[in-house]
This record gives structure tokens, sequence and C-alpha cells, in this order.
């Protein structure tokens, strides 16, 4: 709870994976992926429950082993197959809460993919919001560095390469553009009422949280696990002082 809101965490976590079959349990430095989120859900200090959705028998009983009081809930069937928009999960959850008589003000979506943010992540993020004046989401975000649109191309049928946007490629100074930022995965958070609402995360009462790019990095194929574990890994041992 953070100035009298009570927050509830999500952690969704599918079976399936295409991209790397098995992700979410896939030990990380010694750790199912899925673990890292877990006890960084369990250790921030504003949020009171923890709740798993997932459609892998598998996973919830490898997440019971981190949980310990929080609750994990196999999906419906319906919620469980690819076609099922993000949205519907989190609905059919607040919802399901609601009906047990738990009302929580907002909720936080961490997805075990984004395992290199802090607690202290969570924790800010939640300050962030809840001591905006108006803001009703957040979403975490990192500023664009060597792919900034304004160094992009297109290549055109005959081959000849074009400036994506309206300026000439190579002639800019980096410091002459303006900062551009991309959606990540450290945090999604929302008033509850607002999520049911709208269904979505992303309106025109929605926050920017940023994170530095080493914090920005998913899991979605095998590639990316290998460079989070790296990072990880000097994490742990402290080798390198990223911020």
């Amino acid at each position: 709870m953070y100035k009298g809101k009570s927050i509830l965490a999500i952690i969704p976590a599918r079976g399936g994976s295409k991209g790397l079959p098995g992700k979410n349990i896939k030990p990380l430095c010694g750790k199912p992926l899925i673990g890292w989120t877990i006890e960084q859900a369990k250790q921030s200090q504003y949020v009171d429950e923890v709740y798993i959705s997932t459609d892998s028998q598998q996973i919830a009983d490898i997440s019971q082993t981190f949980l310990g009081g929080g609750k994990i809930e196999l999906r419906p069937a319906e919620l469980a197959v690819d076609t099922a928009p993000s949205s519907a999960f989190i609905i059919y959850t607040i919802n399901k809460l609601l009906k047990e008589g738990k009302n929580f003000d907002y909720f936080i979506l961490l997805e075990p993919t984004s395992p290199l943010r802090d607690v202290s992540d969570i924790d800010r993020s939640i300050e962030c919001l809840i001591n905006h004046p108006y803001a009703e989401s957040l979403l975490s975000v990192v500023r664009v560095e060597d792919a900034h649109p304004s160094f992009m191309v297109t290549i055109g049928d005959d081959g000849v390469i074009k400036p994506y946007l309206n300026n000439t490629v190579g002639g800019i100074r980096r410091q002459d553009i303006t900062d551009v930022f991309y959606f990540e995965g450290s945090a999604y958070i929302s008033k509850c009422s607002t999520y049911l609402d709208k269904k979505n995360f992303l309106h025109d009462k929605t926050l920017a949280f940023v994170v530095p790019k080493w914090k920005s990095f998913e899991v979605d194929d095998i590639i990316d696990f290998i460079v989070i574990e790296a990072l990880m890994k000097e994490k742990i041992k402290g080798n390198i002082k990223f911020e």
C-alpha cells in the first residue's frame, strides 16, 4: 500500500512460447526466469498481494516455491489461447478478485521476461504514478539510442537508400535530434477502474517511467536470454555500476 492506495501485482506466465520454448521457467543464473520477478514483487514495500496468472501447471508448481502466500490461478481455457488479447486475462483477474471482495486501487503488471528490473524500479514507478496530479496509468520506456528514426533508411525498389524521415541521412548531429522512446516490459501500472473502462494502459493520462537501456532487455529468444544472463551475472557480482 502506498498513500492509502492498495496495490495488486499481476505476473502473467504462459506456457507456450515460439521464440524460446519454456522460457518462463528456463534457469537464469540458477533460478527459473519467473522466480526473479516473483521475488521482486514480494520484496516491494508497496505491493499488497501477488497474483500469478498462467495456463501451465508446471509453471504454477515452480512458481509456488517462490510465491509463498500469494495466489496462483490457471487461466480458463478461453484465455489461454494465442489469440486471446492480453487485456482479457487482466480484466478477468480484476473482476474475479472484486467478486471475492478484494478491491484494489491499482495493479502493476510484471512480466517475467524483464528480470533485470530492480525492486526499487517497482516502488519508484508506483510512487511516480500515485504522486502525479492526474495520471491514471504508467508505462516503462527506454530512450532510443543508435536506432533513432532520424538515422534510419528505407530501400527503394531500385535498391537505392532513401531517408526514412524527411532529412539527409548522415548529416544530422546526434545532439540536435529529439529524444524518442520505446515501450519495454519492466512495469505497466494502472488504476484498476481505469483499466476496466479503457482496457488499455495507453491513453491520454499515461505517464512515462524511463529505465536505462540495460534494464530494457526482454527475453524473446535465445539471443536475448544469453545477453540478459551475462548482464545478470555482472549485476549479481557487483562488477559493473550500471546507473
